[in-house]
């Protein structure tokens, strides 16, 4: 089944225990309207854990908290720039850092990033199954047990803390000796000798942070005990820092807006390339990014604007036609369509996916053959790659209308042997076969793809229409008005035939109200119409 959703509705550490209770293997990704986060599992064990907008980069934390000085990172830099591979690995050669000290600092660095996780109630989280993070020296195997019991430990003691240290750009003064700990009077612990010198009404909370390489948590837990003592005081709270117009500042847009959109959260995408427009408007990146999240909202006007204008400032190369003929296919518009992806192969005729895109369009432009030559092309294309759900949804489809049956379900059932949890090729697969008259496996196909998406609409009314055809008309009433629920407008013959449901249980009223909702989607309903009629309502 799809793991996604909304962390108002499911905390993270459910979704976490989910996947170690599952023993899944792929990546968690999870997004609020500031930040992105990746938790990586390996057979239900957590392996990697990173944040994308989140000062914590290796060689600056193990600088800040002195386990290598400037210089050697200055060196394991550009030897890494000499020799490419990870800063880690560069650090341990050259005998800076032992292996054991790098994997207790990439440890607590994952345990760091999934406790901030834990911490966020509004977001979205999705998983992706079979998913690896980059190999690399970030590679642990993580009981989630520990980090779940320490991550709800830590989330309540937020919460208090949260009360008193309100603000990470708060600036405090410490009363007292900061050579030992103004609290108990003992030595400093190790945490402490990092925080307390620069606790001295200059820096911010989040300064402090940033000078000791410490997450926010072990700051702010610190600065609470004192605060709880009496022995802080709070000087002033700086303005938050003017964001930086430069080549950094651009790219934390740009990353935070491709990781947002890969998420579904279409809005902070999209305010994350508006701002990537403002510090580079003569650059074709954001508009064809802003394209990108007009066509998944089907805005499609403003996605042609935004492609053209991609094309006019970065040239039209294929990836700007192939999603101008999708924003132009949309409009009804296939002549065009058909010429934007014809330039596009042009450009770039050994790209698969551009002969795919063309199959599907003259799919839509009722031209099977056509169609069917073109996914031809793009299967040689792949070689022995395994192809793409689409392709084999679009050749299943062009075969069927070409009344090929045996290939057009041999060509699905292939292609849901490849995707087993697919539900557009599962719901393509169970309606090919109810037409070939095997209802029982067409209905197991169609309740599997209902499990893995319950959301898309046209997966409850083909699973409707089966069991309506099949005389089991509670269920298929049933399948109806979920369709109908996710997507009003989705056809006129949901409502046609909820009305006559209705009418077999001697609900006239109720019928009449879905006869006319036929009605208003399609006025030329003529069934629909005539039993509006002998009812005894006017149509």
């Amino acid at each position: 089944m799809a793991i996604k959703g909304s962390l108002k509705e499911a905390s993270l550490p459910d979704v976490v225990q989910l996947l170690y209770l599952g023993r899944r293997t792929g990546c968690l990704s999870v997004a609020n309207e500031r930040n992105f986060g990746s938790i990586w599992f390996d057979d239900g064990w957590i392996v990697f854990a990173g944040m994308l907008a989140r000062g914590d980069r290796l060689g600056e934390r193990l600088v800040a908290a002195g386990r290598i000085s400037p210089e050697q990172l200055e060196q394991a830099i550009a030897t890494q720039d000499a020799v490419p591979g990870k800063l880690g690995a560069v650090l341990v050669q050259l005998g800076f850092l032992t292996l054991e000290e790098l994997q207790a600092e990439l440890r607590r660095q994952v345990e760091g990033t999934v406790y901030t996780l834990f911490t966020w109630t509004s977001g979205t989280f999705s998983f992706d199954a079979g998913v690896t993070p980059d190999e690399g020296e970030g590679m642990m195997r993580l009981n989630p047990e520990g980090l779940l019991l320490e991550g709800a430990r830590r989330v309540d003691e937020w919460s208090v803390i949260a009360k008193k240290i309100t603000s990470l750009d708060a600036i405090y003064a410490l009363d007292g000796d900061s050579r030992v700990d103004p609290v108990a009077g003992a030595p400093l612990v190790a945490i402490e000798q990092r925080i307390l010198p620069l606790v001295n009404g200059v820096h911010t909370v989040r300064a402090i942070i940033d000078a000791t390489g410490l997450t926010d948590f072990e700051v702010c837990r610190v600065l609470f005990s004192l605060l709880s003592a009496g022995k802080l005081r709070r000087i002033a709270t700086a303005a938050p820092a003017a964001p930086r117009q430069d080549v950094a500042r651009l790219e934390e847009h740009r990353n935070l807006g491709i990781a947002f959109y890969r998420t579904g959260m279409f809005t902070e995408a999209e305010r994350e390339f508006r701002r990537v427009a403002e510090l580079r408007p003569g650059d074709g990146e954001a508009p064809f990014h802003l394209g990108l999240i007009a066509l998944r909202q089907a805005r499609w006007l403003e996605a042609l604007d935004y492609f053209r204008q991609a094309a006019d400032r970065a040239g039209p190369r294929p990836a700007v036609l192939h999603n101008l003929a999708l924003a132009l296919e949309s409009l009804g518009r296939f002549d065009e369509a058909e010429a934007a992806l014809s330039a596009a192969i042009a450009r770039a005729s050994a790209d698969s996916r551009l002969w795919i895109g063309w199959g599907l369009l003259a799919l839509r432009r009722g031209e099977p053959k056509l169609a069917l030559e073109r996914f031809d092309r793009a299967g040689e294309l792949l070689g022995d790659s395994v192809r793409p759900a689409r392709w084999f949804w679009g050749t299943g489809w062009a075969q069927a209308q070409s009344e090929a049956w045996p290939d057009a379900i041999t060509t699905v059932r292939a292609g849901v042997t490849a995707y087993t949890d697919h539900p557009v090729l599962r719901t393509t697969l169970g309606v090919l076969l109810e037409i070939n008259g095997d209802v029982a496996e067409a209905e197991s196909h169609l309740r599997h793809a209902l499990g893995e998406d319950p959301t898309i609409p046209q997966v409850s009314k083909n699973l409707g229409d089966l069991l309506y055809r099949s005389g089991r008309w509670d269920e298929a009433e049933e399948a109806y008005e979920r369709a109908a629920k996710l997507a009003p407008a989705l056809g006129d013959d949901i409502y046609f035939k909820l009305g006559n449901l209705a009418c077999r249980r001697g609900d006239l009223p109720l019928a009449r109200r879905h006869w006319e909702a036929a009605l208003a989607i399609n006025p030329d309903h003529a069934l629909a119409r005539a039993n509006l009629a002998g009812s005894g309502a006017v149509p």
